[in-house]
């Protein structure tokens, strides 16, 4: 086994301040990791292809094999790693369809949840979801908004009253958080999802189903079609590239800022 296939990336130079997590439990510790593992993927620390070897895992995070398989198998379900034979886990790539798909299904999912939370919504529940707009609106940091976001998304639907659909959705935002990302390398794309929130907010104020259901599913649907062309046009420029390497220093380390 050769070194970039034998240790967990993240060990490379820094290793993580653990004596503040504690993972005595099970579950916590599985948690834990995959916490930890899907923030690195989503900021790009680990990138896609990048090897999830579970003993190097697992003494990263100074824990046993079972939370770090369990922790894996919940990234897998979630669309971001994958598992081949005699290869093992690595993080999975990003996908122009798989991003177009998410939205897809997203704009479909949340018009309905739309729909049936906004008779359901008290003053209370609109002046939490406004904030959660404002909030959305005025972060900067890429990580952070892409949890206000959500907030924001959520909040619409949460006096909808149905939990299996709510789940589905949050799974769906999960899955859609590092194609969000993406779309932090335009730079005007901020401003016109934070014009579409607001309209969207309106709507939803005013009670009007029909409008907020039109806003909601363009929004969705046009954040998919954009994410799709950026990566398609990234894919053709990688292809271009191809057989171009570049030398890195083995002490080098694109894992220092990681934290769990």
């Amino acid at each position: 086994m050769n070194e970039a296939t034998d240790r967990f990336p993240l060990g490379v130079g820094n290793a993580l301040p653990l004596a503040a997590i504690s993972v005595a439990p099970r579950t916590s510790a599985s948690k834990m990791v995959a916490d930890a593992l899907r923030s690195a993927i989503v900021d790009g620390t680990l990138a896609p292809g990048a090897p999830l070897r579970q003993d190097a895992v697992a003494r990263h995070f100074s824990v046993s094999a079972i939370p770090v398989r369990e922790a894996l198998r919940q990234l897998e379900s979630e669309g971001w790693t994958k598992v081949e034979m005699h290869k093992g886990a690595t993080v999975a790539p990003l996908s122009a369809d798989e991003a177009r798909e998410i939205y897809e299904i997203r704009a479909a999912l949340e018009s309905l949840a739309v729909a049936c939370a906004i008779a359901a919504h008290t003053d209370a529940t609109l002046r939490e979801a406004q904030a959660f707009c404002d909030a959305a609106r005025s972060e900067a940091d890429p990580a952070l908004y892409v949890a206000r976001n959500e907030a924001f998304h959520m909040s619409l639907y949460a006096p909808a009253a149905r939990p299996q659909l709510l789940e589905l959705i949050t799974t769906l935002h999960r899955r859609g958080e590092r194609y969000l990302r993406v779309k932090f390398g335009l730079p005007d794309h901020k401003t016109v999802s934070d014009r579409e929130h607001a309209a969207l907010m309106r709507a939803v104020r005013r009670r009007d189903v029909q409008t907020a259901q039109k806003l909601l599913t363009e929004h969705l649907l046009g954040t998919g079609e954009l994410l799709y062309r950026l990566l398609q046009e990234s894919a053709t420029d990688a292809l271009a590239r191809k057989g171009k390497t570049t030398r890195v220093p083995r002490d080098a380390s694109p894992f220092t800022s990681f934290k769990a």
